[in-house]
């Protein structure tokens, strides 16, 4: 599957979720907010879970009735691509915060990990398989530990920035705040990747 085929939804309940869409139709790529339940039983191909205050995500999701869905979704292989508190949303811990949203992807997780001197800059660095990656950090989580079967993609500073294990791709930091898509791109590759594997799950 081609980026242009694809169809991705973009939880837009609270955060950058307007940023990710632009970003995606600037590529040619199909794709709607989520903004209730019936949403999530739309055709889908991915989802992105955007940057903003899981917190306030995960409250929102639990009112509107998403959090069963999502959790599902996850769990017949559905890509999901989450960013900061995206990636809070799909961490199984968060270290300092008791809550666990939609858990799917095997990873402990610190939020507001960097404190009040560096809660917001930008960089450069390497991302594992597409090169070099603008990165904005707006009081950004890290990822503290992760699973065996968690594929590091990125480190800043020496802790873990981005990762990926089996459809689902993480950054604590916002590509969609940088002209650069090459994280959204390596998204759409999952997507095709998965095509597959979730025909046979549904079969």
């Amino acid at each position: 599957m081609n980026g242009s085929a694809a169809k991705i939804g973009v939880l837009a309940l609270q955060g950058a979720f307007e940023e990710h869409s632009r970003m995606l139709s600037s590529l040619g790529v199909r794709n709607f907010e989520v903004r209730q339940k019936s949403d999530l039983f739309r055709s889908l191909d991915g989802l992105i879970l955007p940057g903003g205050e899981s917190t306030s995500m995960g409250k929102l999701l639990d009112s509107f009735g998403m959090l069963l869905p999502l959790r599902s979704l996850a769990a017949e292989g559905l890509p999901m691509f989450g960013t900061c508190a995206g990636l809070l949303l799909l961490a199984k811990r968060i270290i300092n915060d008791s809550h666990v949203y939609i858990g799917a992807m095997d990873i402990s997780a610190r939020r507001n990990a960097y404190g009040r001197q560096l809660a917001s800059f930008s960089t450069e660095a390497a991302f594992e398989g597409i090169g070099k990656v603008p990165m904005v950090f707006i009081r950004a989580p890290y990822i503290e530990q992760a699973a065996d079967d968690v594929k590091i993609l990125a480190r800043v500073n020496g802790r873990a920035v981005a990762a990926r294990q089996k459809n689902f791709l993480v950054t604590v930091f916002h590509p969609e705040l940088t002209g650069c898509t090459k994280v959204h791109e390596m998204f759409f590759h999952m997507i095709g990747e998965s095509q597959p594997d979730r025909r046979g799950r549904r079969a």
